[in-house]
C-alpha cells in the first residue's frame, strides 16, 4: 500500500498544474447532459429506487472509494446490487482489495447479488445515480473506468494518464468490450492523449446503442431470463 499510495501522489504532482483532459467544455457538456439525464430519467430513477429499497432490505445507494482526477477521492454512487448478508461480510472483511475488485467485476450471477440487482446490472441500471457524480464534478459522462486505490497498482507508471481525467460513466473500455486490466490500461491512455469532443460523442452514441436497443426488449429479457429460465433450471 506505500508504494501505490506513493505512486498515486507522485502521478498526481505530475497532473497538478493542469486541467481535467477537457477541461472546461467538457465541464459544461457535462453539466448540461447530467441535469438533461436528471430530469429525462427522473421516473426511472424514482422506481429503481423503491425497488432497491424493497429488494435490499433497506438500502438504497452504495457507495464505493474510487480514485479521481489528481488522485482525489470520492464515493462512486450506484443502486444497492447485494444482499444484505453480503454487505455485512463486507464490512467485516480486511481484504479490500478483493472487495473491490470483485465488485468492479460485475458478475451477475452471484449468490451475493439480490435477483432484482442482477437485473439491474445486466441492463446498465445500477450506475444511474453516477449522474449525480458528474453533476458534482467526481466524474465526467465519459472517461476512464472508476478505479479503487489498490486499482492502481495496475497502470503501474502509465497512472498519470489515468489521473489527468475524471473517470467517467462509459468509456473507450466499455464500448470495445476488453476486460483484461492491460487492455483497459492501454484504453485510458490512448483516451486521456487523444481525446477530442468527437471522440466523447462517439463513445457515448455507441454506448448508447449498446444499452437500449431495444431497452423494453432488452428488459423484458433480462427479467424472463432471471426470474423463470433459472427456475426452470432448478426443477431440472
Amino acid at each position: 500500500m506505500p508504494e501505490m499510495a506513493k505512486r498515486t501522489s507522485d502521478a498526481s504532482v505530475r497532473t497538478a498544474s493542469v486541467a481535467p483532459v477537457g477541461g472546461a467544455i467538457k465541464r459544461l457538456i457535462d453539466i448540461i447532459l447530467a441535469v438533461g439525464g436528471i430530469g429525462l430519467l427522473l421516473p426511472l430513477l424514482v422506481f429503481c429506487a423503491v425497488a432497491t429499497f424493497l429488494a435490499s432490505g433497506g438500502s438504497i445507494i452504495a457507495r464505493h472509494r474510487r480514485v479521481g482526477f489528481r488522485g482525489r477521492a470520492f464515493d462512486c454512487l450506484k443502486f444497492e446490487t447485494s444482499a444484505p448478508a453480503h454487505r455485512l461480510h463486507l464490512c467485516s472483511s480486511a481484504d479490500s482489495a478483493a472487495r473491490e475488485l470483485s465488485e468492479a467485476g460485475k458478475r451477475p450471477d452471484e449468490p451475493r447479488v439480490t435477483r432484482l440487482g442482477a437485473v439491474f446490472r445486466k441492463a446498465g441500471l445500477d450506475e444511474l445515480p453516477q449522474v449525480f457524480n458528474v453533476l458534482r464534478g467526481d466524474m465526467s459522462i465519459v472517461g476512464p473506468q472508476p478505479i479503487s486505490d489498490d486499482e492502481i497498482d495496475h497502470y503501474a507508471d502509465k497512472a498519470a494518464a489515468y489521473l489527468a481525467c475524471k473517470p467517467g460513466i462509459t468509456g473507450l473500455w466499455r464500448v470495445s468490450g476488453q476486460a483484461k486490466y492491460s487492455e483497459r490500461v492501454s484504453f485510458d491512455c490512448a483516451y486521456a492523449k487523444s481525446w477530442s469532443l468527437l471522440l466523447d460523442a462517439r463513445i457515448a452514441i455507441s454506448t448508447l446503442f449498446a444499452r437500449l436497443e431495444p431497452t423494453p426488449v432488452r428488459l423484458a429479457a433480462i427479467f424472463f431470463d432471471k426470474f423463470f429460465t433459472n427456475k426452470e433450471k432448478r426443477k431440472g
